[in-house]
């Protein structure tokens, strides 16, 4: 069904305000998948604060020529989502790739847009594997008390063997 040339300059303007904020966004790929599993995806997606929207790639082009990316498009074959995020950069990819493992024929990865250039499907697939930025946090100060806390055993080891 044609789309009018209003409802088309309307998605436009909501692709193009959401990219205005967005500190990454990931092309999403999907094919046959049910209204079941979308209404699953974009809810964990929305609880993230994770945006979701599926659109026409010429709209999503044209919302995406007015941000200013550098590099180019990737492919974006077939039915085309895309997730954004305004919080954490990363978390975009994350969300839709525990999705993407779990319905592994229906939706994929295509490429996105990170730190202000676009990115290939490997690039944006690697950076969904980084964790979240508490539990970096949290594995740092591991790193950082790590020593202290051997350094204490060795010498409770040590008043052991002295007694």
């Amino acid at each position: 069904m044609a789309i009018t040339k209003a409802k088309k300059g309307e998605i436009i303007a909501k692709l193009t305000d959401a990219f205005k904020d967005a500190t990454s966004l990931v092309f999403v790929q999907f094919n046959k998948l049910t209204v079941k599993d979308a209404s699953e995806l974009r809810k964990s997606l929305r609880q993230d604060g994770i945006g979701y929207i599926v659109a026409k790639k010429t709209l999503i082009r044209r919302a995406l020529q007015a941000q200013g990316y550098t590099g180019e498009v990737p492919e974006l074959p077939g039915e085309i989502a895309v997730a954004w995020g305004t919080a954490d950069a990363s978390a975009p990819a994350r969300g839709v790739y525990t999705y993407v493992k779990k319905l592994k024929e229906v939706l994929s990865i295509v490429g996105g847009v990170f730190e202000g250039a676009f990115a290939d499907a490997k690039k944006m697939k690697e950076i969904a594997t980084i964790p979240p930025m508490q539990v970096l946090r949290g594995m740092f100060a591991n790193v950082i008390n790590s020593p202290r806390a051997r350094f204490a055993i060795a010498l409770g080891e040590v008043a052991k063997l002295k007694k």
